[in-house]
């Protein structure tokens, strides 16, 4: 049996990531400083420097990446003098162009979002999930996230017809159909690319941490047992927490001493790791 190794490296990932192996990582899932946030902790970037800033840090992941690896980038524009900002979208763009292929955006609805009453428009209640690859064959394990069908289909295919108990074709002959058989005599069925997650709320050991839920989820539907997950804006730890209860190997980087000390504390063996990943990572 394999043993399940944890990471946690405290500096600047533009740097520490160039200690790391090509090809070494099978999914990476983090949550960088947003622009103009985080201000007293990780300097608040500007929005006009923002692309500039990450994209040092986005190549060193693309190499560090496997082919068949994923990378999940949560990120939110703010509304700023009235108007969203487009960095966000500047990002995307610029990722493109190094090399990186867009191949989803999950939205993520944060169930129990602030409440609030702006002039020009309502409360945020969800934050962008993007999903980057360097190939287009990644591996990808959906039925790992598959959910109750709900009592909804009961009522709905209660009266189900014959023809949709095969294939419906297209009266319009554009050669697509339904075929409700596919929702008959089954309790579970696959995700839309919305997720619900309620967000941590007074969080006293990181002001903007994961909830649990969300790495858990983009882990199984990324990897397997023993794969390697990373998060190069680990803050508090919840990432390596999580696929280390998952039987899953993990690395995070950490510019914030106290952060660092706090994700030491969430895992186990905490004074072995600064022995781990000796032949992996050049500390």
């Amino acid at each position: 049996m394999e043993n399940i190794t944890t990471a946690i490296l405290l500096g600047d990932s533009r740097e520490v990531l160039k200690t790391l192996d090509n090809n070494f990582v099978d999914l990476v899932v983090t949550s960088p400083p947003y622009a103009d946030r985080r201000k007293n902790t990780y300097g608040g970037i500007a929005p006009k420097k923002y692309v500039k800033w990450f994209l040092p840090i986005s190549e060193q992941i693309l190499r560090v990446l496997k082919p068949t690896g994923t990378f999940i980038l949560n990120i939110k524009e703010k509304a700023n003098n009235g108007e969203r900002n487009a960095y966000v979208l500047e990002l995307i763009l610029a990722l493109r162009k190094q090399g990186w292929l867009w191949t989803e955006e999950f939205i993520w609805h944060k169930k129990n979002c602030y409440p609030g009453k702006w002039p020009n428009r309502f409360r945020d209640s969800w934050e962008r999930l993007l999903q980057f690859n360097k190939t287009k064959k990644f591996n990808m394990y959906q039925d790992a996230v598959m959910t109750p069908i709900g009592d909804w289909a009961n009522g709905r295919l209660k009266k189900i017809s014959e023809t949709d108990k095969t294939r419906d074709n297209s009266k319009s002959g554009s050669g697509f159909g339904k075929n409700i058989s596919n929702w008959l005599n089954r309790n579970m069925v696959y995700p839309t690319n919305v997720v619900r997650f309620a967000t941590v709320c007074n969080n006293k050991k990181h002001s903007a941490a994961f909830p649990e839920k969300l790495p858990e989820w983009f882990i199984k539907l990324f990897t397997k047992k023993y794969d390697m997950v990373l998060d190069p804006f680990l803050g508090s730890g919840t990432t390596v927490e999580v696929a280390q209860r998952m039987g899953r190997n993990s690395i995070g980087i950490e510019i914030i001493p106290e952060y660092v000390e706090t994700a030491k504390t969430k895992i186990k063996k905490s004074t072995e790791l600064d022995t781990l990943f000796s032949s992996k990572i050049k500390v």
